[in-house]
This record gives C-alpha cells, structure tokens and sequence, in this order.
C-alpha cells in the first residue's frame, strides 16, 4: 500500500508563532532526511462548521492562541515507523524541541496535541502521484 500519512493538530500561542515557524523548518527537513517525502503545516483560519465538533474543542484553544494542521508524508507505515523512532533520539531534535517545551513560556504542549498515523483510504490528488513519482 502506497504511502502513510501522520497527522496532528497543536494548539501554538499567537506570539511564538514566528519562532515556531523557524523551528518547524527546521524540523521539517530532519524529517526528510529519515524518509519523509513532505511535510506540511497550516495555520486554522475557518474553523467553525455547524452540526460538528471543532478542533477549537479538541485542543482546548485559548484566545490568545492559533490552530496548526499538519500532516507527514511516507511512502509507507514501515518507513514511517522507522522515523518514529529516529527522528526524536537525532541530536539535533533535542536543540530545537527544548526552547518550545520551556515551562517558563510554552510554545508545543504536547499534552494538548491530537495525533494520529493514517493509512490511505482514497487518493486522488498530488499524494496519489507523490509515491510513484518518487519510485
């Protein structure tokens, strides 16, 4: 089965948003090198949707906070899992990570992050073609 796809949604406090942005860049490439063919993160801007529950709800978001929607793309659970389990011991994770979970001033809670790994249902679309371009 053609790629895998972990997913997240984080609430991140308006006023770091710049110097999340910087680390996530960052981070964002340490993930490619251990497999990863892309990754994404979004800032909530529509979020509302009658009838349903909002990620506003499941994270609990503060007034002075913003939703961030991303999502990592593998080329397979396998190669997925085996970045798992590199990507947080890589020295450079623990520079990066450690000025974000500071107690002093909190940017990443991952206490109130929705995580989860997705294998494909439907794809139709660039993530269809993602995983045989890359063959």
């Amino acid at each position: 089965m053609e790629n895998y796809i972990d997913g997240f949604v984080l609430p991140v406090p308006r006023i770091y948003l710049n110097e999340y942005k910087s680390v996530v860049e960052k981070v964002a490439e340490i993930w490619k090198e251990y497999g990863a063919l892309a990754y994404f993160e979004y800032i909530g801007e529509d979020l509302k949707l009658e009838g349903t529950r909002s990620f506003i709800e499941l994270v609990n978001l503060k007034e002075d906070e913003l939703i961030v929607f991303g999502w990592v793309v593998f080329p397979s659970k396998e190669i997925r899992d085996r970045a798992n389990r590199q990507v947080p011991i890589d020295s450079r994770m623990s520079e990066l990570v450690a000025p974000l979970t500071n107690p002093k001033r909190l940017i990443f809670d991952a206490e109130r992050m929705v995580y989860g790994g997705f294998q494909p249902l439907v794809q139709s679309g660039f993530l269809d073609r993602m995983g045989k371009s890359e063959k």
